[in-house]
């Protein structure tokens, strides 16, 4: 009997034996997801992650193989610094700093507000066009306060476009510009490669008689700045003309005069600084380039870190002609100065959410806007637009052997003011 009971039992205890697990399979089975729900939450977690990686890859190989086809453009390369801040983003902050800018002050916070920000950079109320503060509804008005006229008169040959710092200041060697000692970049990054823009012209210059007359007719300034200019859309602005309705190859920017060079300028402006940036002289602004980039500091510490720092960054060129050739002026944009304006240009936006490609431009013409003379007429000391805060303008011009700067790097300078002339 104790051996059948024995057997029994033996019998009863195998099924237990059969049906458990062994460790490792146990093991296995305490990891997985124990509810449909969480099944499906794990396997998209894994699958996030793979695309993501995927993505991270394939943008990397884009842009290696765009480095090999493209000797021309610029990198991001120097020190921790310049890494740090080539992995923030810095057109995000700008463009949220814009809307805080905008956001209306309390007026009973704008007098005391406006004046700590006064003392801390340096600003010269005494200037202001609107003296009572409690007229600035916000910082951004405050930033492009207009000045008393008067204030800044316009000095002979050459002059400043705006208040600031001279950065660097010379020849243009080798369609090179120096950015600071040992450290150039290239103009043709800078204006755009297509350009024989870049290049001296030997057209005809524009004099000053040609302002009063053209073709042996009799117009008065009022007439060349565009009151016969014909009305184009809206998406350019009513003094701009797509680029492609044109015709691509511009008789005015061909040939190297023998008896001329390429100068350049680069002035700083402070965020204590006035921030609209007036005409240098006399010149017709044949085209407009817009190209996207990246809104890196451009203070005189960071020109130092970042090699290609004006190429890389976003901006605004415009080419023209004076009556020595070849003119252009570049106003660039830096960290919380994504908004570049110009005061004839009305369709430019510049930081843009949906931005063009990096290195690429959309240009426009504004030979519509002065036909007699082939585009838009800027006049020495006339306003031509703004920052909304601080940043740099890259003037490079042709002009004779002879022309000798009256500025040096790192003086201070203001709008009017003679950065050069014909000796």
């Amino acid at each position: 009997m104790s051996i059948r009971l024995g057997l029994l039992t033996t019998v009863a205890r195998r099924p237990r034996l059969v049906h458990s697990q062994p460790p490792c399979i146990r093991h296995y089975s305490s990891v997985q997801p124990r509810s449909p729900r969480a099944r499906i939450v794990y396997i998209g977690g894994i699958a996030t992650l793979t695309a993501t990686a995927y993505v991270q890859w394939h943008n990397k190989v884009e842009r290696d193989n765009e480095r090999l086809h493209r000797e021309d453009k610029a990198y991001i390369s120097g020190p921790w610094q310049v890494q740090v801040a080539a992995a923030l983003p810095l057109k995000a902050i700008s463009r949220l700093w814009g809307r805080f800018n905008n956001m209306t002050i309390p007026e009973p916070l704008r007098v005391p507000g406006f004046r700590l920000y006064s003392w801390l950079f340096g600003c010269n109320l005494d200037e202001m066009a609107e003296p009572d503060l409690r007229k600035y509804p916000n910082l951004a008005a405050f930033f492009y306060r207009p000045l008393k006229d008067g204030v800044r008169p316009i000095q002979q040959g050459l002059v400043s476009p705006a208040d600031g710092t001279i950065l660097h200041v010379g020849l243009v060697h080798e369609r090179q510009i120096e950015q600071v000692k040992g450290l150039t970049y290239s103009l043709d990054a800078l204006i755009g490669h297509d350009a024989e823009s870049a290049q001296p012209s030997t057209l005809h210059p524009v004099t000053q008689d040609e302002f009063a007359e053209v073709n042996g007719i009799p117009y008065g300034l009022d007439d060349m700045i565009g009151t016969n200019a014909q009305q184009v859309e809206s998406s350019v602005g009513k003094d701009a003309t797509p680029a492609h309705l044109r015709g691509s190859n511009d008789p005015r920017f061909k040939t190297v005069a023998s008896n001329t060079t390429l100068y350049y300028c680069v002035i700083y402006l402070a965020p204590g600084d006035y921030h609209r940036f007036h005409s240098p002289t006399d010149w017709v602004v044949e085209k407009r380039r817009h190209f996207a980039g990246e809104l890196f500091s451009v203070s005189p510490y960071f020109v130092k870190l970042l090699a290609d720092l004006f190429v890389l960054n976003e901006r605004v060129v415009l080419l023209g002609r004076w009556r020595y050739g070849f003119f252009s002026m570049t106003p660039v944009g830096a960290t919380n100065v994504g908004s570049i304006k110009i005061n004839f240009d009305e369709a430019l936006r510049t930081n843009e959410k949906e931005a063009l490609a990096g290195g690429t431009y959309t240009e426009v013409s504004f030979q519509s806007a002065g036909p007699q003379l082939g585009g838009k007429l800027a006049r020495k000391g006339e306003e031509l637009g703004g920052f909304e805060l601080g940043s740099t303008i890259v003037l490079c011009f042709e002009a004779p052997q002879d022309f000798q700067f009256s500025i040096e790097s790192g003086q201070k300078i203001k709008v009017g003011e003679t950065l050069g002339m014909i000796l």
